[in-house]
């Protein structure tokens, strides 16, 4: 499935370079201030999001409440949360040229193909446009940019990732939270010692291993190596590739993760950590009414913790610089872009953030508070406060950096090293040569 996926995704690319801009239509990426009168119709949002989540459960209601002062408005929510298939959807629409008026996407070499032909208004010039853009967090649309800094996309969300534990097994164990990434094969031996799991993953889905590849890269070199290596201007035998995957091979020999972890899920990650049966998982604030509440366990709810993301020596970023990312952002249709959807949009994004806010999430927009909610512990204000402290760099997911085949094998072979399948020595030269192989005809 994920072959055929990478396939259509490749197709999707070169129709994509052939179709070139296409026909005309009600805007160019750079007109974000159509004029005419608005004429009310049903749009549609292609998603890519959870359908009973609070980005869709508020834009609902917000469509419901521009309708009532625009008769004839409707907002059709086209939703696949399944990211794989969405992709999908979205190259073939794109291809075809069949894109709706609003669309997910993260800043992918994909999107900027888009971007570059003008396909997509400008959300930098549209945010401000608007007079909403000032209100937005910088590491939010940071987030969302291409490499060249340009903004197309609307982040909805704004997250924060953290590494948790559980004090009384880190105790148990001798040990403490680490202070260093290179604490961390160390410790999980000690804990493998006193019979308990060191780290509780989920396996299954693959993104979050490769998290783990991105941490060593982003303290010794900054968000640089990424943006160098996915273009093949950097390798894994490079300095800073080599001590991610020495770093690597190392979690697998001290069996950080839970056994068997490649066949693991979602659920039975966090199962393990809330239950009291690893002693740490790394998972971001989207999951803070499930650590942060009375609805967490309450034989281990006194002894839950987190730190961000630890530095190394001679780190090149800091400790308040780590995972913060804003979501899959919403891009605008520049074909259909037209007085109806730029009004829309004013409206909806003008109330958006205290309605998310109210929701105990963390807007991307720093002009709303977050509401804590009653049941909530400590650790969901202090979690809350962490966003106001933000470095000015942040360390990117890999999976929307690199291009699809890439990054399909990284994920395979990651597994290969930590599993102690396949020595570092053999996962360099195999991702080199993937590298080599596919990323500059990708970035060209």
């Amino acid at each position: 499935m994920k072959k055929l996926i990478r396939t259509a995704a490749v197709a999707a690319v070169t129709a994509l370079a052939l179709a070139g801009c296409g026909g005309g239509g009600a805007s160019t990426s750079s007109n974000v201030t159509p004029t005419g009168e608005i004429k009310p119709r049903e749009i549609s949002w292609l998603l890519s999001r959870p359908a009973d989540g609070a980005v869709i459960n508020i834009m609902k209601k917000l469509a419901g409440d521009y309708a009532k002062d625009h008769p004839g408005f409707s907002l059709n929510l086209i939703t696949t949360p399944d990211r794989p298939s969405y992709i999908q959807k979205l190259e073939t629409l794109a291809a075809a040229n069949k894109l709706p008026e609003l669309f997910d996407t993260d800043a992918t070499p994909f999107a900027q193909q888009l971007a570059k032909q003008g396909k997509m208004v400008d959300a930098e010039k549209l945010l401000k446009t608007l007079n909403v853009y000032d209100n937005y967090r910088p590491a939010a649309l940071d987030y969302q940019r291409f490499d060249d800094r340009s903004l197309y996309m609307i982040p909805f969300q704004f997250e924060l990732e953290f590494i948790w534990y559980n004090k009384a097994l880190l105790q148990k164990a001798g040990v403490s939270a680490p202070k260093s990434l290179d604490d961390i094969p160390a410790m999980c031996t000690s804990l493998r010692k006193a019979g308990i799991t060191p780290i509780a993953i989920d396996g299954q889905d693959q993104w979050p291993l490769e998290r783990y590849v991105a941490y060593q890269p982003f303290r010794e070199a900054g968000p640089d190596f990424i943006q160098k290596l996915k273009k093949g201007e950097a390798k894994f035998s490079d300095p800073a590739g080599q001590k991610t995957v020495e770093w690597l091979a190392a979690l697998g020999k001290a069996k950080c993760f839970q056994d068997g972890f490649s066949s693991q899920g979602y659920s039975d990650a966090q199962n393990q950590f809330t239950s009291g049966k690893a002693a740490m998982y790394n998972i971001g604030t989207w999951e803070l009414p499930s650590l942060a509440t009375d609805k967490l366990n309450p034989a281990v709810r006194n002894d839950i913790d987190f730190i961000t993301l630890p530095t190394t020596e001679g780190s090149a970023t800091a400790a308040n610089e780590f995972v913060s990312p804003s979501g899959i952002g919403m891009a605008v249709n520049a074909k259909t872009y037209d007085p109806l959807v730029s009004d829309f949009l004013k409206f909806a994004l003008e109330k958006y953030p205290a309605e998310y806010a109210a929701t105990g999430a963390l807007s991307p927009t720093t002009n709303v508070k977050t509401a804590i909610p009653a049941n909530a512990t400590p650790l969901y204000t202090k979690a809350v406060q962490k966003a106001d402290g933000l470095g000015d760099q942040q360390a990117m997911p890999w999976d929307t950096q690199l291009d699809p085949t890439t990054n399909g094998r990284l994920q395979q072979e990651l597994v290969l090293l930590v599993q102690g399948d396949i020595t570092p020595e053999q996962f360099t030269s195999t991702m080199d040569s993937t590298v080599a192989q596919n990323a500059p005809k990708f970035f060209k």
